[in-house]
């Protein structure tokens, strides 16, 4: 089931005069129980994007539904979303852990009975039950992070919208947070990750979309785009010296050999062959030539760039 659905999305401004497209076309969706990472360098239109698919700014032209249900003309559709934005900037640091969830849930439409249950099992959930009563601003970055997500997770959207959520964390914490996304979407939850932190994304993420200068420049299965920019060569390093007769029948073969003596065989077929000639030389690695998701980025937005 598709939760949220952007089409053709638009929106200009004028600045000084002139008009300056943020937002030329972008579209997206995303289904029930997918991550989906919208990823963009600094001024790309992803931020504009975000704004107008939570409703904050009217686009220009296209449409958004969440829920089947526009944000820019039914609040309904907003009951359905909910937002980390800006790291853990949607929680009040002067209230407790416990009086945060408490007052958003009933800000979002839970009476105060069910508004406190629902926070007690949050609490539960992410491990902050004993810091309920600990002001936010006394918490760790980490639990004030995993607070931060238990308040947009309070009136269970079906969409949520993460912006950077393990930007500053230590490593125990950013696997703690992971988890939780990990967690949130097996239980069907459409989540929109953003993040600069691309071995993240690539960790998270279902699918990915990239946007450049107003418009989307790729969008698919995160595996499927790594796989498309990855090569096919293989690159065997041995731990000692070839030995020359090993060479000249790897010269044979086709395959290259580097002056410290790593072979890369650019056909998958090649690699056995020379694994054979090899045997029993200990091997120091075997590895594909594999893209990751900062190559892929990277080279897209440079592409791009140069249009």
């Amino acid at each position: 089931m598709i939760i949220l659905e952007a089409r053709n999305l638009k929106k200009s401004y004028s600045e000084k005069g002139r008009t300056i497209a943020a937002v030329r076309d972008v579209s997206l969706s995303i289904s029930a129980g997918e991550v989906l990472a919208f990823l963009g360098p600094n001024g790309a239109g992803k931020t504009t994007s975000i704004k107008m698919i939570a409703g904050l700014i009217q686009p220009d032209d296209g449409w958004v539904r969440i829920s089947d249900r526009d944000p820019h003309r039914n609040p309904q559709a907003l009951r359905s979303l909910g937002a980390v934005l800006e790291g853990n900037r949607n929680v009040y640091w002067r209230l407790t852990a416990e009086e945060n969830l408490e007052y958003f849930g009933v800000l979002r439409g839970l009476d105060q009975r069910t508004a406190r249950r629902r926070g007690r099992e949050l609490l539960e959930r992410f491990s902050l039950m004993d810091k309920r009563q600990t002001v936010v601003q006394s918490l760790s970055r980490g639990m004030q992070q995993k607070l931060a997500i238990s308040v947009a997770l309070m009136h269970q959207p079906q969409l949520l919208l993460l912006d950077e959520p393990t930007l500053g964390l230590d490593v125990e914490a950013t696997e703690d947070v992971k988890q939780l996304v990990r967690e949130i979407a097996t239980e069907g939850c459409a989540i929109l990750l953003t993040t600069h932190q691309l071995a993240i994304a690539e960790e998270l993420s279902d699918r990915v979309a990239i946007i450049n200068r107003g418009e989307i420049v790729a969008e698919e299965a995160t595996e499927d785009l790594i796989q498309r920019f990855s090569g096919s060569t293989y690159v065997i390093e041995p731990e000692r010296a070839i030995e020359p007769e090993r060479i000249r029948k790897l010269e044979a073969l086709g395959v290259t050999i580097t002056e410290d003596g790593v072979v890369h065989a650019t056909e998958p077929t090649q690699l056995y062959a020379v694994l054979e000639i090899l045997n029993p030389l200990p091997l120091l690695r075997v590895q594909k030539d594999q893209a990751n998701l900062t190559d892929v980025f990277l080279k897209l937005v440079r592409e791009n760039r140069n249009v």
